[in-house]
């Protein structure tokens, strides 16, 4: 896959929408990605972590469910139901949607937007998003944060992975084909900040240099909490 131009941040008025790219390239994004763990171990490691508290939360307070937000063809979230956990995927595609049903036909996924994801409060026990947060404008991310915490049981976890870095990226071209992408590049420090400010508690926060076969960024990992002391509605909350 070719490298995508750095660029300053781009107004919301001037995003691509990032499904038109994602539709067109579903069927070969899901040749070239649907194994890509097998050479990710930090990926892994964290992942199955992960998957391990939740189901260990499960077993002590019933049921609940993890949703693989911008699950593309389903891996992540396969991932994770193989390590005990109650999965469902999420993702703006249509075409994405069609290739996880096909190659995850066990785990339930729906098309749906993070920026408004249609779910009571409280509903998802944890949320994993990796590398779909890039895709919402900067001045955007903010308000999806919010909506991420509002959707989460007090207590649940999200865990988001991005692309380092500062500014934006655009892609004109993926996996041989024309796209139209853009990304926002994020610094630790900054996803911290927006983090803490939705509402949530860091857990673990962690930075990776790129493996060899991966877009030359730094990748950004945060794992946090839904604190046990929010009780209170935000106003920011439905």
């Amino acid at each position: 896959m070719s490298e995508p131009t750095p660029q300053a941040d781009i107004g919301s008025d001037r995003w691509a929408d990032p499904a038109v790219t994602y539709d067109a390239v579903a069927a070969p994004y899901a040749g070239r990605f649907l194994h890509e763990l097998d050479a990710k171990p930090f990926d892994r490691d964290l992942l199955t972590r992960f998957a391990g508290v939740l189901s260990a939360d499960r077993r002590g307070h019933g049921a609940g469910v993890v949703c693989d937000l911008g699950c593309g063809p389903g891996h992540v979230g396969a991932f994770l139901a193989e390590r005990g956990t109650s999965v469902v995927g999420i993702d703006r595609s249509r075409g994405m949607v069609t290739q996880a049903r096909l190659h995850c036909p066990t785990m339930p996924v729906g098309q749906g937007d993070m920026t408004a994801l249609g779910l009571l409060n409280g509903s998802l026990a944890g949320i994993v998003c990796f590398y779909a947060l890039i895709h919402i404008p900067r001045a955007q991310v903010p308000g999806v944060l919010h909506e991420l915490h509002r959707v989460l049981t007090v207590g649940g976890a999200l865990l988001v992975a991005v692309h380092g870095g500062e500014g934006s990226l655009h892609a004109t071209q993926m996996l041989e084909q024309p796209a139209n992408l853009d990304a926002t590049l994020f610094s630790l420090s900054e996803l911290t900040g927006l983090l803490e400010a939705a509402g949530f508690a860091i857990v673990e926060a962690h930075e990776r240099d790129p493996y060899d076969h991966e877009v030359s960024t730094r990748r950004l990992y945060l794992w946090v909490t839904r604190p046990e002391s929010d009780r209170v509605a935000s106003p920011l909350r439905n």
